[in-house]
């Protein structure tokens, strides 16, 4: 497989300053072009396989909403996935942000298919104490799509900024009451990435899923990478065999979270979000 490469190292906090202010204003940010459209395409074809798979088994793929799945999935499922983890921008991203022993604990795609609808706003899960209170990011979510993105196919909405409210007293502790919607709506921006774009947002950022009206699926591959002691390994689980994990390279090996297994077993998923199941109005 074919990646777009600017170095063979993790990029410095120097050479991702503006990444990382992005990152710090808006929660959010994304590298264009990151990698080929071929890499891409192999990758949409793995990323359904890995689908169909899932949702024929119970627990192997959550509703995050009407004619839309979340499915967690073996790192060798991706043909791509070293390139993935080890590509500069990203590992770099990790590093700087979240510390040089970063925790990579999941592996997954989101699918949404004609029919989704509007989710809530929300954010993954709680904000942690060094998030809102010290402005520390301690979970990143990588995203990358599937396809070229398009108005009608359901484009991610992100209110920018909103990675340090506190939430406290929202529903989960994830979910912004119905009135403070509006406010969210004004800070709205909604993403077309392009295959090959990356994009790199803290967990916490407010953001939703929209009305999907096209005929094609969008899947979204998702990577999530923790601060030690972030916690949220313990909501996935993680597989690979002995001769997989042997073959990585050690910028892969020593930051992926995993069980070493003989065979590999099927994935029943841990972290359900409730909230999302129903959809939502505008």
């Amino acid at each position: 497989m074919t990646e777009v490469l600017t170095s063979e190292r993790p990029l410095t906090a120097t050479e991702l300053a503006p990444s990382l202010r992005a990152l710090q204003e808006d929660g959010i940010t994304a590298r264009k072009g990151a990698f080929s459209r071929e890499w891409v395409e192999a990758l949409r074809e793995d990323m359904m396989t890995a689908f169909w798979e899932a949702i024929q088994r119970p627990g192997g793929a959550v509703g995050r909403g009407p004619r839309r799945w979340y499915v967690e999935a073996h790192p060798q499922a991706f043909r791509g996935f070293v390139d993935l983890i080890t590509h500069p921008w990203i590992a770099g991203m990790c590093t700087e942000v979240l510390g040089p022993d970063y925790e990579i604990v999941e592996i997954g795609l989101d699918v949404p298919f004609q029919g989704a609808q509007y989710q809530p706003w929300h954010r993954d899960f709680p904000s942690p104490r060094e998030t809102w209170q010290d402005r520390r990011i301690t979970s990143l979510a990588f995203n990358l799509t599937g396809v070229d993105v398009t108005p009608d196919m359901g484009p991610l909405e992100v209110a920018h900024g909103t990675q340090w409210e506190a939430g406290q007293d929202w529903k989960h502790g994830m979910f912004p009451p119905t009135e403070e919607w509006a406010r969210y709506n004004d800070r709205a921006v909604r993403k077309f990435p392009q295959m090959g774009d990356v994009s790199c947002r803290s967990a916490l950022t407010i953001h939703r899923g929209t009305e999907h009206l096209s005929p094609i699926a969008r899947p979204v591959l998702v990577i999530g990478v923790d601060a030690p002691g972030a916690g949220h390994a313990a909501l996935h689980d993680v597989m690979v065999t002995q001769d997989f994990h042997d073959s990585l390279p050690p910028l892969a090996r020593d930051h992926l979270v995993c069980r070493v297994v003989d065979k590999l077993i099927p994935i029943t998923q841990k972290h359900q979000i409730e909230g999302l199941v129903m959809g939502a109005t505008r």
